[in-house]
């Protein structure tokens, strides 16, 4: 009886079968109860398991209803398979015409390659030879994905754990998502309105209007702009680039530009670059600051060692809010080089040396132990000015060496008068007359 009410949908003529979009020839492999209505319809009951002949499509629930074997519902503990993935819900509706799956309530899948994705709703089109390539799913209702890469030689890395209002998935590398996406691993996190992410062989990616990226761990770092293209290498981040409203911290700087770029390696921030044209490259640490035309900072292992400025660059001790009270060079080149010394026990990096080139201007107060708070100012002008600094607990200029056309100014700090003891003061002497009263 089974067999026979189920006919509507078991058959369908191998002509139409192999059409577009009507790639799949449907057969009932077993249901506990079945009955058909007219010659189109049929409604089945009880484990019922439906596969497509001749491929390693399978579908199965407690219960279905077939419209002309065009529309097929499933109700309850609803289960989709094929060769790239698993998919569990609630109910599922699946069109022949373009070979749609729709699966609606608690859907979970799972990928061959690892990757799962939860949520209320998707949209799952399979592969059919020339026609669609790559499997695609649509996923809305704000899903959760674990999407799991693989390098080149397919090994499987650390999975990416994204969330968005509404995901787009083509095969298992590449991804779109829209809607206050955000992107999380062991040693990120990214946020952005939209993104999308190439772990096959574009090895690429990109975060769109309020973008962040944070590296996570001891030495952590963020980057923010109003674009975010990221590069990858076997998965892994490589590079990342802001355009827009650029902003970097790190253990050791601020940085603004119009636009940054971030040389991760192994997980860790190896070097910045910065350039810009309406924001010029500004970055302020505790103890430093620097103004250019273009800006690269080097740290491997995230320890800054080097920052090298180019166009009328800038160089300012401290953060004082009087600037005609810092310490400053500049030049067309500045390059600041910087060791890790001791301060209180506690590892603080600390500017070694500095070389400005190219009409270069510096100035700087010399301090004198005759005159406890009242340094020497000294203004200096060469082709070259190379200022090597005490790194110990004193700090401060220890050496300044000057090359080509020089010429400059020091000033030193006023001698105090000292009073004769034998000789009475001038209020002693000089009788003080107070200024006349104001007369009507």
């Amino acid at each position: 009886m089974v067999l026979a009410a189920g006919a509507a949908l078991c058959t369908a003529s191998p002509a139409r079968a192999q059409g577009p979009g009507q790639r799949c020839t449907l057969r009932l492999d077993h249901a506990d109860r079945g009955y058909g209505q007219g010659s189109d319809n049929y409604f089945a009951g009880g484990d019922v398991r439906i596969r497509c002949e001749g491929t390693s499509v399978r579908m199965r629930s407690d219960s279905l209803a077939s419209y002309a074997s065009q529309m097929i519902e499933f109700i309850g503990h609803v289960r989709y398979e094929d060769s790239s993935m698993v998919m569990t819900a609630d109910r599922g509706t699946y069109y022949r015409d373009g070979e749609r799956w729709e699966a609606r309530g608690n859907v979970v899948t799972k990928s061959t390659r690892g990757s799962t994705m939860r949520g209320p709703a998707l949209d799952y089109f399979r592969v059919l030879p020339g026609q669609r390539e790559l499997s695609e799913m649509f996923a809305t209702g704000r899903p959760t994905i674990e999407y799991v890469p693989r390098d080149s030689t397919g090994k499987t890395q650390e999975a990416y754990v994204i969330v968005a209002d509404r995901v787009r998935m083509k095969g298992d590398d590449l991804l779109w998502a829209g809607g206050r996406a955000t992107i999380d691993r062991s040693d990120l996190a990214a946020q952005a309105d939209s993104m999308r992410l190439d772990t096959g062989a574009g090895q690429d990616g990109a975060l769109i209007t309020n973008a962040i990226v944070r590296g996570l761990g001891k030495d952590s770092f963020s980057l923010a702009g109003n674009r975010i293209d990221l590069t990858l290498s076997n998965s892994e981040l490589t590079y990342v680039k802001a355009d827009g409203n650029g902003r970097a911290t790190s253990a050791d700087w601020t940085l603004v530009a119009d636009t940054i770029g971030l040389d991760v390696n192994e997980r860790k921030l190896e070097q910045t670059f910065a350039w810009g044209k309406t924001g010029r490259p500004h970055a302020v640490s505790t103890e430093y600051e620097i103004l250019a035309d273009s800006l690269a900072l080097d740290t491997p292992g995230q320890v800054l060692t080097e920052a090298r400025s180019f166009g009328s660059a800038w160089l300012w001790s401290g953060q004082d809010s009087v600037a005609s009270q810092r310490d400053w060079l500049r030049g067309d080149t500045v390059t600041a080089q910087f060791v890790k010394a001791d301060s209180g026990g506690k590892a603080k990096t600390s500017i070694s040396r500095i070389d400005s080139r190219h009409e270069a201007r510096s100035f700087y107060k010399v301090k004198d132990a005759a005159h406890p708070g009242r340094p020497s100012l000294n203004y200096a002008r060469g082709d070259r000015i190379i200022v090597t600094m005490r790194t110990d607990s004193t700090g401060g200029v220890e050496r300044v060496d000057i090359e080509g056309k020089v010429d400059g100014v020091q000033l030193e700090p006023m001698k105090t008068a000292v009073r004769d003891s034998t000789k009475p003061a001038l209020s002693d002497s000089v009788p003080v007359v107070p200024p006349p009263a104001n007369k009507p």
